[in-house]
């Protein structure tokens, strides 16, 4: 099985988000960053899928400027066999990226391709469900557990209402949840070794898709501070507050 995996250059999740002075979005210079934490359990699926016999070959696509290579070498430390960096200065939209992926794998053919369900900086949780539909295959978004049976994939789906296991065949494409696995941290040897594993860099025009903005975003504003607790004495206290607190709203 050839194994596809998108991955995405972040924030860090331990760094504090700053909303740029102007409002134009979040604020990326000199900050920390690394790879979405949904894609390295991508990824840690796509390595264990290697040592359970099931993927021969795990290939690391990532889109963005030069620096996203970085998280690329960490999927490659992870155990990924080959990378390929789709280089971009611009902010894309997440059309363009599920159509920019869409062309990797018209090229790569892989059996399976694994994203993260979201990713931390916009939360959109839209491109595993675009790639699905652009590419016309099977999808399980959500998972919290990947088995391979004679047919397919056996994937349990974290829902609303608990879990769900799905039935799908291949090629398809899943998307990661929290609950998938424990990424793995890469010893020492396996990160200098990453560095001679193929990482092929492509422009982004390479790939003949129309990455022009369709969405305007006429400002970004950090979340309201949240309201200091109060400690109150009783049970009988805090339903009074409550009480109040939604006479208060109705109000409105």
């Amino acid at each position: 099985m050839k194994v596809l995996v998108a991955v995405k250059r972040v924030v860090d999740h331990n760094v504090r988000i700053r909303v740029r002075p102007d409002g134009s979005g979040v604020e990326t210079n000199g900050v920390r960053m690394s790879m979405n934490p949904f894609c390295k359990h991508a990824v840690e699926a796509a390595v264990q899928l290697g040592e359970q016999g099931h993927a021969d070959e795990i290939v690391i696509v990532s889109i963005g400027p030069k620096s996203a290579n970085d998280v690329i070498l960490t999927a490659l430390a992870m155990g990924a066999h080959r990378g390929l960096l789709i280089e971009t200065e611009a902010e894309l939209e997440t059309l363009a990226i599920a159509k920019l992926l869409a062309k990797v794998v018209e090229e790569e053919q892989p059996d399976l391709v694994l994203l993260g369900k979201q990713a931390v900086d916009d939360d959109s949780n839209h491109v595993g469900q675009m790639l699905a539909a652009l590419t016309d295959r099977p999808q399980a978004t959500f998972a919290s557990e990947i088995k391979v049976t004679a047919d397919g994939l056996e994937v349990t789906r974290e829902v609303d209402w608990g879990r769900e296991v799905v039935a799908l065949p291949l090629p398809a494409i899943v998307t990661a949840d929290l609950r998938l696995n424990t990424p793995r941290n890469a010893a020492l040897p396996m990160v200098m070794k990453a560095r001679s594993k193929p990482l092929a860099v492509r422009p982004a025009a390479e790939f003949g898709v129309d990455l022009a903005p369709r969405l305007i975003i006429e400002k970004v504003s950090p979340p309201a501070e949240r309201a200091t607790g109060r400690t109150v004495d009783s049970v009988e206290d805090l339903a009074a507050i409550i009480a109040a607190d939604v006479s208060q709203m109705e109000a409105l």
